[in-house]
């Protein structure tokens, strides 16, 4: 690949694909938890994790908009 080019190679962005598609499934299931459990403090760590699989599902997502 060339120096500077901004494309993103195929196998690459099957990758990422696949990890978006992980991290979208990991932040529902963390949330179905949360909603599910009694114990706050469960639900406290359920939420953070699903926060934190959204925030690097926008950070995939904010990487693949910076290469269109």
């Amino acid at each position: 690949m060339p120096t500077g080019c901004n494309k993103i190679e195929q196998k690459s962005l099957s990758i990422i694909e696949d990890q978006l598609n992980y991290e979208s499934l990991a932040v529902k299931k963390y949330r179905q938890a949360s909603q599910t459990c009694t114990n706050p403090d469960i639900v406290s760590l359920c939420n953070d994790a699903s926060t934190r699989h959204r925030n690097q599902f926008d950070q995939l997502l904010n990487y693949l908009d910076s290469h269109n």
